[in-house]
């Protein structure tokens, strides 16, 4: 039997119900983290503006209390960046992606740690972060007087991608500050991350988040290699489908697939958020002619907003306080019932982000 083919439309409704974006739910932090299988947390704030899009009555304390209690932490995963998971999946699957940052490292420092003892430098640095919280800043001073001779860029870098870390929140308003302090893990959590990779649950769970999907999909998302043989030793498990372009795609058979014609509200996301970046083909949620628009030369992924569930433009804030401002820069003319519904969310966005302006002011940008 021919396996069924999913339209782009179809593909944005399954991705959008899984991502929560159908409807704000009654969820905790916790639940949405595992659900969702993190969010990037590069910067500090982005993924409590993700949060809020998705959780109804969402408060920031209800993300940062679980930070101080050590129940969610932010620490380099997926793609190298750091994402912001529950404590649980990540000590399940920080040895998953080993291999990845070890690839990283190669990739990147060729071979500027050959003149030092790569073993003794990642257990140095390990007894740093064992020792005390620390900027990598401060750790790269700490191993340049260990090791003289060292490239210091390419010591800390190898400490970073060697040594399971998670950052340590402070009192910044978004819970870390622009040269955040790191911990050792184990240290942090009281337990080590587990030894065995867990590639299978992992695409399993990717699936869950953002099926269906391809090969290429999953190791986009989540930069580890060998997807394909995973799924192929999933199959049995698995349901398959074509897309328009009539490449084969993998999905758990009880995943949500709504109908395509399912309404949708209008949604910001914030920059770098998961659901832009989840695939290799990003088409069932922007358009390819579109893409170039929300990333910056350097590397920056814009905030974007959905209409009809798609980006439809990007959005900023600018100033602070009762002088904040929300600007949105459309891709292409907008009805006047989009106009008004980006209006109406784009209000409580600022409540969100900014509380003391009590009079949001929101402009359109030229098209």
């Amino acid at each position: 039997m021919a396996a069924e083919v999913l339209t782009k439309q179809a593909l944005n409704r399954a991705l959008l119900a899984r991502q929560m974006l159908l409807s704000r739910e009654a969820a905790t932090v916790s639940e949405v983290l595992e659900r969702l299988l993190g969010l990037q947390a590069q910067e500090a704030a982005p993924p409590l503006i993700g949060l809020w899009t998705r959780i109804e009555g969402f408060q920031r304390d209800d993300l940062l209390r679980l930070l101080r209690d050590r129940a969610v932490v932010r620490a380099t995963l997926l793609r190298g960046t750091l994402h912001l998971v529950s404590a649980p999946d990540y000590l399940a699957f920080r040895s998953t992606f080993q291999p990845m940052f070890d690839a990283a490292l190669k990739a990147v420092l060729r071979d500027r740690t050959s003149g030092v003892d790569v073993a003794a430098l990642v257990e140095s640095g390990r007894r740093l972060f064992v020792e005390e919280p620390m900027t990598f800043t401060k750790m790269r001073a700490a191993l340049i007087d260990l090791f003289p001779d060292g490239d210091e860029r390419a010591m800390g870098y190898t400490v970073r991608m060697r040594v399971p870390l998670v950052s340590t929140p402070d009192d910044s308003k978004w819970g870390f500050g622009g040269d955040p302090e790191f911990h050792d893990a184990a240290t942090w959590l009281g337990r080590a991350p587990g030894a065995e990779p867990r590639a299978e649950e992992l695409v399993l769970r990717y699936l869950a988040a953002f099926g269906p999907a391809a090969a290429v999909d999953v190791q986009a998302w989540s930069g580890v290699g060998g997807a394909r043989e995973v799924l192929n030793a999933l199959r049995p498990r698995l349901q398959t489908f074509r897309d328009d372009r009539k490449r084969e795609l993998f999905d758990l058979p009880d995943a949500p697939r709504p109908a395509a014609e399912t309404p949708v509200p209008v949604r910001f996301l914030p920059g770098f958020d998961n659901v832009i970046l989840g695939h290799a083909d990003r088409s069932r949620i922007i358009d390819d002619a579109h893409r170039p628009k929300v990333t910056t030369k350097n590397l920056q992924v814009l905030p974007t907003f959905l209409v009809d569930g798609f980006v439809a433009g990007t959005w900023k804030i600018s100033g602070a306080g009762a002088k904040a401002k929300l600007t949105l820069s459309p891709f292409g003319p907008m009805t006047a019932a989009a106009k008004a519904q980006l209006t109406k969310e784009g209000k409580e966005l600022m409540r969100f982000v900014e509380p003391d302006a009590s009079k949001p002011a929101i402009e359109f940008a030229a098209t």
